[in-house]
């Protein structure tokens, strides 16, 4: 599954994999609304000023982190996910954030081509397949 957050000076999209452990419900929805929160939290705490960049049109809600209807795409093989992948880590370098996808420091790029997850949270896609 993959989701796009909604930036005005950044491109950060997400390829998760739901877990089989998890209940079969609305787990985008979960997860959106949970990193959304979490987005809010530490911007509310630490940057208040970058905090206005997702500031909601809507009348449901005082911020939009995610995009309101994100793309989504189920991956039922291996090629159709390294071809997401590629998209995704070259998004920046097409935006002109970037000339080479591995130093866009909010992609998983660096750690396919370097080995280096700075974060911690990333697992090799072949671990899910």
């Amino acid at each position: 599954m993959a989701l796009r957050l909604c930036d005005h000076a950044k491109s950060r999209s997400y390829i998760w994999c739901k877990q089989d452990a998890w209940v079969d419900k609305n787990v985008q929805q979960h997860f959106s609304k949970f990193t959304g929160q979490q987005l809010k939290f530490s911007l509310q705490a630490d940057d208040k000023e970058t905090l206005q960049y997702y500031k909601s049109t809507q009348n449901d809600r005082e911020y939009q982190f995610w995009e309101r209807r994100p793309y989504k795409s189920t991956m039922y093989n291996r090629s159709l996910l390294e071809q997401k992948l590629d998209y995704i880590h070259h998004n920046p370098v097409r935006k002109n954030l970037c000339q080479h996808a591995e130093e866009y420091v909010y992609s998983s790029a660096g750690y396919y081509i370097n080995n280096i997850d700075d974060t911690g949270l990333i697992t090799h896609y072949m671990e899910h397949i």
